[in-house]
């Protein structure tokens, strides 16, 4: 939660940062061993969770799986992950981002070293490669290899020039 805190401003009031300090206590709580803990835990990230989603127009249940260094870059808008879907390290998302599922079964698979722009989806069983960037106003519904750029509606996929710097 340290680097949770650096990450998103340094301070206590950041929606980024108790949106996830919510998600991690919900998390943590769902896997509790003594059912009697774990209810009690779910019950009060419940109640926090309405208060707090609805302030941060964050949601992000702890169903989902999110690696190291998660940070959202900023939160002037809403964010939304869906409860399946598994996320790697270094993910940096912007705002009116929709993390979810399409009409059929699953959710989204993302990388390490991914970086999502604003108003963008990804939607569906997908697997969004390694240092992939999708650019603002994206709609990503298919695979995505690592080492891509994903511009526009419907998506455009293009091979990286170069390294990352």
């Amino acid at each position: 939660m340290r680097g949770d805190y650096r990450r998103h401003g340094g301070t206590l009031l950041s929606g980024s940062f108790i949106s996830l300090c919510l998600y991690r206590y919900g998390r943590w709580g769902r896997d509790l061993r003594h059912p009697l803990a774990r209810m009690l835990v779910s019950r009060t990230y419940g109640f926090a969770n309405v208060f707090v989603a609805n302030l941060t127009k964050i949601w992000i249940p702890p169903g989902a799986t999110l690696g190291a260094d998660f940070h959202i870059v900023n939160n002037e808008g809403s964010l939304s992950i869906h409860p399946g879907s598994v996320i790697g390290d270094r993910l940096g998302v912007m705002h009116n981002v929709t993390i979810g599922s399409n009409m059929r079964e699953g959710a989204p698979v993302i990388g390490d070293d991914v970086f999502i722009g604003v108003n963008s989806t990804v939607l569906g069983a997908i697997r969004i490669g390694d240092r992939v960037r999708i650019a603002a106003n994206t709609a990503v519904t298919t695979d995505v290899p690592s080492d891509s750029i994903v511009v526009g509606s419907p998506a455009r996929i293009y091979p990286r020039l170069g390294p990352l710097r």
